[in-house]
């Protein structure tokens, strides 16, 4: 069943995404897309918190900040708050994607795949509601401020705490979302 969910998602997203359709893409408003992915980042998580020391990969991982000082937040304009959110996200893809390089479980492995996946179909939403793509400082310095984490239990807690925070954030109040338009 989740399958399927899963594949009509995937559907509704390609159906939007394609390049070769005249019609601009359409927006996703809908929260219960990103409360999709948190769920399967609960998963992952949960996955990695039972994971034994033989395939537990110890080492430091940097990852965005999580918390939110709400006063900060609201002062800043869209463009910021989502440059801030696509830089985490970029942060959290090169963490998760550093996984890979390690021999791992499939039950593992399949949730690293995963996660990555709809780190990039959350960069399809945002794309979706006019957010611009991330693009890296050239200039070498953080767009952000990250911590590290020591294990991949804290990386994927990190995950779903960023997806739970400054991207829903994001999409809740995203101007296009707010315009009649849904």
């Amino acid at each position: 069943m989740q399958i399927t969910r899963l594949f009509a998602l995937l559907l509704m997203v390609l159906e939007w995404t394609c390049p070769g359709l005249s019609s601009p893409l359409r927006p996703i408003c809908d929260l219960r897309v990103l409360d999709h992915y948190i769920k399967e980042a609960w998963d992952a998580e949960a996955a990695m918190r039972a994971c034994k020391d033989d395939y537990c990969i110890a080492r430091n991982f940097t990852v965005p900040l999580t918390r939110v000082d709400f006063d900060v937040w609201d002062a800043m304009d869209i463009e910021e708050q989502a440059q801030e959110v696509q830089s985490g996200l970029h942060v959290l893809n090169e963490a998760i994607s550093s996984l890979q390089a390690f021999n791992q479980t499939d039950l593992i492995q399949s949730h690293i795949d995963a996660s990555i996946r709809n780190i990039v179909s959350i960069r399809q939403v945002l794309r979706s509601l006019s957010i611009p793509e991330y693009v890296p400082s050239t200039s070498g310095g953080e767009d952000q401020e990250t911590q590290k984490v020591s294990s991949i239990s804290e990386l994927f807690q990190v995950h779903i705490n960023f997806l739970r925070g400054k991207v829903r954030l994001l999409l809740g109040n995203a101007p296009v979302c707010h315009q009649g338009v849904s």
